[in-house]
């Protein structure tokens, strides 16, 4: 089921580059409705798609969801399309690949060569940084590209807990504890995915059935806000506030 502010039509073929994927579900077990929850005032999912509107090169914000609450407030916000996805693949262990081989089969009329996919879990991204990721992209072979930042400390100074609540260097590393006591310099830097922006080629997705393939470029950000907890999203709602607050006492003055 496809709800849309444009009508693509079975005969129309929209000319499209980028398409911004944005995954919705309402399921979340850790914060109730999490993506429609308002953050300094404005539904999570809303500071995903009006970011994406800024775009010089995102053409279509598809926004993917299993709920009928959640259509109304991304059609509200300037999503161009919603997608209504079953309730089959919008559960816990649902992928990101199954939402995405479901919109891919929605859009079929629609000419697209990339999806920028925008999780509503990282709200704070700025446009530049979005475009940025675009336009090195294109201009490279790559299968996919994953937006990351950098571990505050190296996974390498990290441990696994065994069975028997001993430690033990993560991925079975062979040293032993005081090797990892080292100084940081001493490693290699890490980085973790932040979800600010991950981009795929539609047709790999349809003929490999993966998302990211083997050439993935890494596209290094500062650090951005991701909310998995009540507690990250409760520090991020303040910091937008006091944000806000400091803005307007600088204009009174």
């Amino acid at each position: 089921m496809l709800q849309k502010n444009y009508d693509i039509g079975k005969n129309k073929k929209k000319s499209i580059d980028v398409i911004a994927f944005i995954p919705a579900r309402s399921g979340s077990k850790s914060i109730k409705d999490k993506n429609i929850k308002p953050l300094d005032g404005k539904p999570l999912l809303a500071w995903s798609i009006e970011t994406c509107k800024k775009s010089k090169y995102i053409k279509k914000i598809i926004v993917s969801t299993d709920s009928e609450k959640y259509s109304k407030i991304a059609l509200k916000y300037g999503a161009t399309d919603v997608i209504k996805r079953p309730k089959k693949i919008s559960g816990d262990k649902s992928t990101d690949y199954q939402a995405l081989i479901h919109a891919i089969k929605s859009l079929k009329f629609l000419n697209f060569d990339f999806i920028a996919h925008i999780r509503p879990t990282t709200p704070i991204r700025k446009v530049k940084e979005i475009d940025k990721a675009i336009l090195l992209f294109s201009k490279g072979k790559y299968t996919s590209l994953r937006s990351v930042q950098e571990m505050p400390e190296s996974a390498y100074k990290t441990f696994e807990i065994s069975k028997k609540n001993l430690l033990k260097p993560i991925c079975n590393i062979k040293n032993n504890i005081d090797y990892f006591n080292r100084p940081r310099q001493s490693f290699k830097k890490t980085f973790a995915a932040n979800g600010l922006i991950d981009i795929y080629k539609k047709e790999h997705l349809i003929r490999k059935k993966n998302l990211f393939g083997s050439k993935v470029l890494a596209y290094k950000t500062s650090f951005a806000h991701e909310i998995d907890s009540l507690e990250q999203f409760m520090y991020l709602n303040l910091i937008l506030k006091n944000k806000k607050n400091n803005e307007n006492k600088s204009n009174k003055n």
